[in-house]
């Protein structure tokens, strides 16, 4: 199986018969985005865009996602973010971490969608808190962390 490096991204209305590997389609009409799983297994994708799913940035050329795309319910169970038209491959979490990520996500949907006017999604400050690639501590910071 080849892991996708690099994407090309799509502005499309309606999602096309056939899809083509390491391409993200995305329709701002029906706010959702879908692609073939960029680890190479085949399976398609979606990722709803809303305030409580996926935000996309795209600055005339190249696309990022915030948060990253966890593939918990496919056999490959792939993670990585989409940062500048790039995938950047994340570790697979555990059976619990991605039961409490449900659960946060769930309560944030309740809670946003509860909300009257409010354009924001709370957050819970328990695990698993998602960061943005540049937010991330590298290796060497997170041993250094353990001493």
């Amino acid at each position: 199986m080849r892991k996708a490096r690099a994407i090309r991204c799509e502005f499309i209305e309606l999602l096309p018969s056939t899809l083509e590997p390491e391409t993200l389609y995305v329709s701002m009409k029906y706010k959702n985005m879908v692609h073939l799983c960029f680890c190479g297994c085949g399976r398609k994708v979606i990722t709803p865009l809303s305030p409580t799913g996926w935000e996309l940035t795209f600055d005339g050329r190249e696309v990022s996602l915030f948060p990253s795309v966890g593939s918990w319910n496919l056999p490959c169970r792939s993670h990585y973010w989409i940062t500048r038209s790039r995938v950047e491959w994340e570790e697979q979490w555990s059976a619990e971490r991605i039961a409490a990520g449900f659960t946060r996500d769930r309560a944030d949907k309740e809670r946003y969608y509860r909300r009257d006017g409010q354009s924001h999604v709370l957050r819970d400050s328990g695990e698993p808190q998602v960061t943005r690639p540049e937010e991330r501590r590298s290796l060497w910071e997170r041993m250094k962390s353990w001493f």
